[in-house]
């Protein structure tokens, strides 16, 4: 008999695909540099406002990193970190948060 204690058990959908190895690592790398990118234009002092437009077509216009990403639909779990990245700056320091989104995507 086998004993699985310990081993984790995942239940998905059956679309779902999943990875390992070299490419599982590329794809949580290039989702993660995704969330990091889609802030990084609202750095500097030419740094550009994001027009966001939700699900009720309402609109937001900001240019505060953890704001972008709190309204961002994200499913991927490397890109949920980013994200996370983000809520605890802003709950721990309260500002920097873009910084520290894009310090993560540059130092992966």
């Amino acid at each position: 008999m086998n004993n699985r204690q310990g081993q984790p058990i995942f239940i998905m959908p059956e679309d779902t695909e999943r990875q390992s190895g070299k490419d599982a690592q590329r794809n949580n790398i290039m989702a993660a540099k995704v969330v990091a990118d889609t802030v990084k234009t609202t750095l500097g002092p030419k740094g550009m406002d994001k027009m966001l437009v939700d699900s009720a077509d309402e609109i937001t216009v900001t240019n505060d990193g953890v704001t972008i990403l709190e309204e961002m639909d994200v499913n991927h779990p490397a890109a949920k970190m980013m994200v996370e990245i983000a809520n605890t700056q802003e709950d721990e320091v309260g500002d920097g948060t873009t910084t520290a989104v894009m310090l993560g995507g540059r130092l992966l």
